[in-house]
């Protein structure tokens, strides 16, 4: 995955003490994306957009809000998540992700 013409933002985003750590990029037509990664462990998010997450290297599990069922994504997979809700994840794997925000 490579992405042009955007811009980074200089200060990160640290999550978990440090366990889970972003970069915003900024595109050209006003949308943006995270790139982190996250340490094995297991975190709880929550979002205020729906958003797009792009596993690029490592295994997740994650559960959406609203449901028990456990599902995994691994390199090359992802999942969505609605907007206003939140959603557990556990780092199998040292993970990377791409958030997208839609």
């Amino acid at each position: 995955m490579k992405f042009d013409n955007v811009s980074v933002a200089i200060s990160g985003n640290s999550y978990f003490n440090g366990d889970v750590t972003s970069r915003t990029i900024h595109f050209a037509d006003g949308s943006t994306k995270t790139l982190g990664f996250m340490a094995k462990g297991s975190y709880e998010f929550g979002t205020q957009s729906a958003e797009l997450m792009e596993i690029t290297s490592g295994e997740l599990a994650y559960k959406l809000a609203d449901t028990d069922e456990w599902k995994t994504a691994n390199a090359g997979e992802s999942f969505n998540v609605p907007a206003n809700s939140k959603f557990q994840v556990e780092a199998k794997t040292m993970v990377d992700y791409c958030c997208s925000y839609l």
